[in-house]
């Protein structure tokens, strides 16, 4: 019998074991985490092209006359910015200032939109948007539908425009075309992704998911293309300065306080909005901020960061050897005294504190 810790797998675990992956939990799914090694994966993405299998991500479908109402409710950005075919970057504020989660929404047509969830918010994330629905509006989990592959790095294009007649290098950032893909019709090819790679993500019926696995590497064979795991996805994304949820968000983290004020727009009034508003207004006591490593160390999740004198000023959300740049990075909260850039912090590390700057992110520009 089924019990609720077994961890659910994607329809492409079997592919993952066949390539030698080191398969780890991650957000309630068995899911790889590097098959080469982290740094070998991170450079292939950088310089040529790597596959992730994000099929563990949640997807929502939003229908109904009132959808973009209940929409402008539950999430900080404006979307009545959006037209068809495009994407927005948004999240979704809680009652007391913090996050329940961020997330992509995409207008398939009017009154038609697909929210794209992190895996391990699922389930929170759907309860929340159907406690706030007063709306005359369908919510449907499609989360068990879709298998998503992120085909990510310069070299995508070259991977991909095989397989499929759209023309990929028409599809703008943060945009997306509904084609034939691999022969499999109706695949969201979305511009998108979590890299700053460049690249696509590709939404596709889950039990076509290996064919299309199998066609995407044949396909990108000449172009270098490699498998890549959540370890080297986790590096890409923090070189880019790009919150995780659950390290640099989570449910007591304003987006004010994690920099997301771009994606809190005050033109509607949506879930907390005047409390956010007026944290904008008064300002935060508290910023998450980048910074580099002056001395040897390498910062890690929930490592104290403090001020020269040795005082206590913040936290460590994440933190890595970076690959691109060869520094080592992170980023953490701090008291706003010390979030300007170059402002001089230091994290401790085993009771020692290591110098370190506060620098302006993304931390590698390609």
């Amino acid at each position: 019998m089924e019990t609720s810790t077994e961890l659910k797998q994607t329809p492409l675990r079997e592919k993952h074991i066949a390539l030698g992956a080191k398969m780890v939990p991650f957000a309630g799914y068995e899911m790889p985490v590097q098959y080469t090694g982290v740094t070998d994966e991170h450079h292939s993405v950088r310089s040529a092209v790597g596959v992730f299998d994000v099929s563990h991500m949640g997807e929502f479908r939003v229908q109904g006359p009132q959808a973009l109402e209940l929409l402008q409710w539950v999430t900080s950005n404006d979307v009545s910015k959006l037209t068809d075919g495009k994407v927005q970057y948004s999240c979704l504020p809680n009652e007391q200032g913090g996050i329940v989660d961020d997330l992509l929404v995409y207008r398939i047509a009017e009154n038609d939109y697909l929210l794209v969830v992190n895996a391990s918010n699922m389930d929170k994330d759907w309860n929340w948007i159907q406690s706030q629905n007063r709306f005359d509006v369908t919510l449907r989990n499609d989360s068990d539908n879709y298998a998503l592959l992120a085909v990510q790095g310069p070299k995508a294009i070259e991977a991909l425009q095989s397989l499929t007649k759209a023309d990929l290098s028409a599809i703008s950032y943060y945009t997306f075309v509904i084609d034939t893909f691999a022969g499999v019709e109706n695949v969201i090819i979305s511009a998108t992704g979590y890299t700053g790679a460049g690249g696509f993500e590709l939404y596709v019926p889950t039990d076509k998911a290996e064919m299309v696995w199998d066609a995407v590497f044949k396909a990108g064979e000449a172009a270098g293309i490699k498998p890549a795991g959540l370890a080297a996805r986790d590096t890409l994304r923090l070189e880019m300065g790009f919150c995780l949820y659950g390290n640099d968000i989570n449910d007591t983290t304003s987006p004010i306080e994690a920099g997301l004020g771009w994606i809190t727009k005050f033109s509607k009034e949506f879930v907390n909005s005047v409390n956010l508003k007026a944290q904008k207004e008064n300002g935060v006591s508290r910023k998450l901020v980048g910074f580099e490593l002056v001395d040897r160390g390498i910062p890690r999740h929930d490592y104290p960061i403090v001020d020269p004198q040795g005082n206590e000023i913040g936290i460590v959300t994440s933190g890595t050897m970076s690959p691109s740049t060869g520094k080592a990075i992170g980023m953490g909260y701090v008291n706003t005294a010390y979030s300007a850039e170059g402002a001089d912090i230091a994290i401790s590390i085993r009771s020692k504190a290591i110098a370190a700057k506060v620098v302006k992110l993304p931390f590698y520009k390609a």
